[in-house]
């Protein structure tokens, strides 16, 4: 049965989903009719083209990338939530983000991100060059650390294996570090330990980040 109301936004929530799903190539006009139960007419009336569709998305994601928001007590706690956000606004949408960057609107994109923490760098103490490369060191912290995590998802087994190629020689003797290395990598909390030294040793610089 064919939809008699339709709405823009409704359209864009559907196809961002198709996206998400099987990349941008997932994305027709048909199967999105088909989604929503309408006539690829309606679709054409309400977004356009499919191009027109694509770049719709692509400005429906830089917007939600700009909804990050600092939560906590202190500057530092500030700084943890925004990259905390940042990491899982990115690892939520990839496909969405490679259609973002492929319109070189990357930077566009990270701009709220880097104001919120320039914000909260202040607050902590930092200015000028200085607060600058912090920024920096934490948005490239959190964007690498997506790209490890997603090369590692998508390698192929690996032969030999980590825990093949870990015994307590090749770790120097120590065989709890061995055993450590050897067994799966925890990503959420390497992430979180990673980012609280990071940003722990940016704002002491400040002499205000607690």
């Amino acid at each position: 049965m064919t939809r008699t109301a339709l709405t823009g936004e409704e359209v864009l929530t559907a196809a961002a989903r198709l996206v998400r799903e099987g990349g941008p190539g997932a994305l027709t006009m048909r199967r999105l009719a088909t989604e929503l139960g309408t006539a690829v007419t309606s679709i054409y009336w309400h977004v356009g083209n499919r191009e027109s569709l694509l770049d719709a998305l692509v400005e429906r994601t830089v917007r939600e990338m700009g909804e990050i928001h600092p939560t906590g007590d202190t500057p530092r706690a500030r700084i943890v939530s925004v990259a905390r956000a940042l990491h899982s606004a990115l690892r939520e949408r990839p496909q969405l983000i490679a259609m973002v960057h492929e319109r070189g609107l990357t930077e566009r994109m990270f701009l709220p991100a880097q104001q919120a923490l320039v914000h909260e760098m202040h607050a902590a103490g930092l200015r000028g060059e200085t607060a600058a490369e912090a920024v920096r060191a934490v948005q490239f912290q959190v964007v690498g650390f997506v790209l490890v995590e997603r090369n590692r998802e998508r390698s192929p087994e690996q032969h030999p294996s980590e825990g093949e190629l870990w015994d307590s020689p090749t770790a120097g003797h120590d065989p709890a570090l061995a055993r450590a290395l050897a067994g799966p990598v925890d990503t959420g909390r390497l992430f979180a330990v990673s980012l609280e030294a990071l940003v722990a040793s940016l704002v002491s610089c400040g002499g205000s980040g607690a």
